[in-house]
C-alpha cells in the first residue's frame, strides 16, 4: 500500500486513492454503533449496540468486503455519500473532520504511526459493545454511549 506523505493535508477527499481513503479510518469502531435519532430534535445519540458484523476485539468488520450484502442497511462511506451522512459519523471521525475542514486529531494513527493511540485516547470501542443480534431494538436506549 503506497500512501503519499501526509496526503490528508494536501489531497481532497474526492481525489484520494482507495488505499489513502481506507487509511483515514482510525479503527475506533464508532461508525459501526447503532444510533438513535430523536425525530423532534434530530439529535443523534450513539449506543453501545454494534452491528452484528462488528468484532469489538479488533474494532473491525468481520466481513468488510461483503458487509453490504450481509447487512443491507450498512452505510458504505464514499466521497460521494459523505456529504449526506457526515453528521451521522462520530465527531472524531477523520472522514467527517476532513469533510468539515478540520485537522486530524493528534492521536490519529496517520499522525502517530501507532494504531494503539486510538485506544490510548479513549476513542476506541474495543471490548465495549454488545451485538445487535442479542439486544432487541426496544432496549437500545438502555445502552447509550456515555461520552
Amino acid at each position: 500500500m503506497t500512501l503519499r506523505p501526509e496526503f490528508w493535508h494536501t489531497v481532497p477527499l474526492t481525489e484520494m486513492t482507495a488505499p489513502e481513503w481506507e487509511a483515514l479510518c482510525d479503527g475506533c469502531g464508532r461508525c459501526c454503533l447503532n444510533k438513535l435519532e430523536d425525530i423532534d430534535t434530530d439529535e443523534l445519540v450513539f449506543t453501545r449496540v454494534a452491528c452484528r458484523l462488528f468484532d469489538d476485539s479488533t474494532c473491525r468488520c468481520a466481513s468488510y468486503e461483503n458487509r453490504k450484502s450481509l447487512v443491507p442497511e450498512c452505510v458504505v462511506l464514499t466521497p460521494s455519500t459523505l456529504p449526506d451522512i457526515a453528521y451521522w459519523m462520530p465527531e472524531t471521525c477523520a472522514y467527517r473532520l476532513l469533510h468539515e475542514g478540520h485537522k486530524l486529531p493528534l492521536w490519529h494513527p496517520l499522525i502517530t504511526g501507532d494504531p494503539d493511540t486510538v485506544r490510548q485516547a479513549g476513542v476506541s470501542m474495543h471490548d465495549q459493545t454488545v451485538s445487535e443480534s442479542v439486544v432487541p431494538l426496544d432496549d437500545w436506549e438502555d445502552y447509550l454511549l456515555d461520552d
